[in-house]
């Protein structure tokens, strides 16, 4: 593990694996670190993942000032990172709420972003809405499922506003390609890694996705939006209207993949990765 001092002097921790162009990876969660993303399904075969603790997690410090948990003010962590590793551009991935982290770098700092990949993105930062019938759609393709009328009916009750903390736990299979003992093991693992204080800082007065909307509509690197086709909480719907932001983005939905594409299908999510990391930018 290696480290950084960010612009409060906090000091965060990221890893390195793999061998190839680098590729900065920002976690999902939010403020989960970057344990859960593995290798990314063997992409490390392909570049040397630079996988970064958002401050707060991991073996990042805890900051003296818990307002800079905000998603907007992390986007300095990211500039440091890219500062310290000596890059002049970068190629960044970021997975789930982490996409918030990246769009909000590429709107502040278009110049420095090489090639970048949002994973089964949020759609917080952008303003678009998941309404709750592109939810139960996406749910019902899981219809013939073991555990799904145990988790519909959770869903429902979420969408309906009576869900509690067992709710949310009865529709974790929705978040998985294939509800085996790794999706299950992967799930159990996620508390021990998430910063919930941070989380409940992230987005708040964050986001003015007007003003996000207008600077990625000229942003001028190549992207890549990966959606999983039967993922909950990031829809190919809401997906698309993602990709649809962004001049000439590849919009690709994975079959048969959840929130976690990586797990549910590595050789497939590797092969779409790495061919649009490997195009050249101008």
């Amino acid at each position: 593990m290696s480290s950084f001092t960010a612009y409060d002097g906090t000091e965060l921790a990221f890893g390195t694996s793999g061998d190839g162009p680098p590729l900065v990876c920002l976690p999902g969660g939010p403020m989960q670190d970057r344990a859960y993303l593995g290798n990314l399904g063997g992409l490390s075969a392909h570049r040397r993942l630079i996988m970064a603790d958002p401050r707060g997690t991991g073996g990042s410090a805890v900051p003296a000032d818990p307002a800079s948990y905000r998603c907007d003010r992390q986007v300095d962590d990211v500039e440091a990172l890219r500062e310290h590793l000596g890059l002049d551009r970068m190629d960044l991935l970021a997975h789930s709420a982490g996409t918030n982290l990246a769009v909000l770098y590429a709107q502040r700092h278009p110049e420095r972003v090489g090639r970048l990949a949002l994973i089964t993105p949020s759609v917080f930062a952008l303003g678009i809405e998941i309404t709750p019938e592109v939810r139960r759609e996406t749910a019902l393709l899981r219809k013939d499922e073991p555990w799904f009328p145990e988790a519909f009916a959770a869903l429902e009750a979420l969408v309906a506003g009576k869900g509690d903390a067992d709710s949310f736990r009865a529709i974790a299979p929705f978040w998985y390609g294939r509800w085996d003992e790794a999706a299950r093991a992967h799930r159990d693992a996620e508390d021990g890694h998430k910063n919930h204080e941070a989380a409940a800082r992230f987005s708040d007065g964050a986001f003015d996705p007007d003003a996000t909307r207008v600077a990625l509509a000229r942003l001028a690197s190549p992207v890549l939006v990966l959606a999983g086709e039967v993922d909950l909480n990031s829809p190919p719907p809401a997906t698309a209207r993602v990709a649809a932001l962004f001049p000439g983005a590849e919009l690709v939905v994975q079959p048969g993949a959840g929130h976690f594409p990586w797990l549910d299908d590595p050789a497939r999510f590797v092969a779409a990765t790495e061919a649009f990391l490997a195009r050249p930018v101008d």
